[in-house]
């Protein structure tokens, strides 16, 4: 059972209006239950970057920084953000046209309103947590 977000956490999701907080606590759920199901990311480290709630492989640098939040002032689009100097959102592109949203070569977008193709994301987020582990491989 994931633990409690941190205070900042708590306190960024608080922000948000009910439907767009209950997503990205379930986002962040996913997030934190892909990491626990796969040794190589290991534990996460959960703190805010840019005001977002984010996660980061410090303890065995295996992926890169994902991060959850609205998208811009958007109440019902959020996005799941990678570093957009990866190639991860291009290859989810080839992956997953069709079943996502993507801005840019930053995110997954997702309306709170419809439903999560989670099977999908649970596989791009495997691929950003374990991105510097299976570049180097």
């Amino acid at each position: 059972m994931p633990s409690a977000p941190p205070p900042s956490t708590r306190k960024a999701l608080a922000a948000h209006p009910p439907p767009m907080r209950r997503f990205l606590e379930r986002l962040r759920l996913i997030i934190l239950d892909v990491a626990a199901n796969d040794p190589i990311i290991g534990p996460l480290t959960e703190t805010l970057k840019w005001g977002e709630p984010s996660f980061l492989t410090d303890r065995t640098g295996a992926g890169t920084t994902v991060r959850i939040n609205a998208h811009g002032q958007s109440t019902k689009v959020c996005g799941v953000y990678v570093h957009c100097q990866t190639d991860l959102v291009s290859r989810w592109r080839q992956l997953y046209d069709g079943t996502f949203e993507f801005d840019g070569n930053r995110a997954i977008l997702f309306n709170v309103d419809e439903p999560l193709p989670e099977g999908a994301l649970r596989h791009c987020i495997a691929m950003a947590l374990t991105y510097h582990h299976a570049k180097s491989n």
